[in-house]
């Protein structure tokens, strides 16, 4: 490929299952985080209440509290996030479904490389 053929701009797509297994614990580390983001003094005191209520009754929301996509890519040398968005949703997992199959998503542009068909692929387990 040519460089003037070629995006400098990549589209990463990581979708993750969690199990929650301490949602106590998950809500308090939430929770500390919306205290750090509200010591900074733009974030408006409703703001946080909102924030706060979200994250004390729904699991999902403390959980996206937590996950910054710019920490994921932030020590990738010659990288700068110019993007993101992500969301969380309480599922219904069944390891054994074929609706988790994961390897059998072929739904990417031509051109995306497949992680796990360059060898780059890593599992836990």
């Amino acid at each position: 490929m040519t460089s003037e053929k070629t995006s400098r701009f990549v589209r990463l797509r990581v979708e993750l299952v969690l199990e929650i297994d301490d949602e106590g614990a998950l809500t308090k580390a939430a929770l500390r985080r919306l205290a750090e983001e509200a010591a900074d003094p733009g974030m408006p005191e409703s703001e946080r209440a909102q924030a706060e209520s979200a994250v004390t009754e729904d699991t999902a929301e403390a959980l996206a509290c937590l996950v910054d996509p710019f920490d994921l890519v932030s020590e990738i040398p010659g990288v700068e996030l110019q993007q993101a968005s992500w969301s969380t949703e309480p599922v219904d997992y069944d390891p054994d479904s074929p609706d988790w199959d994961l390897e059998d998503d072929d739904d990417h542009d031509d051109g995306e490389a497949d992680a796990e068909e360059d060898g780059r692929a890593g599992g836990i387990g």
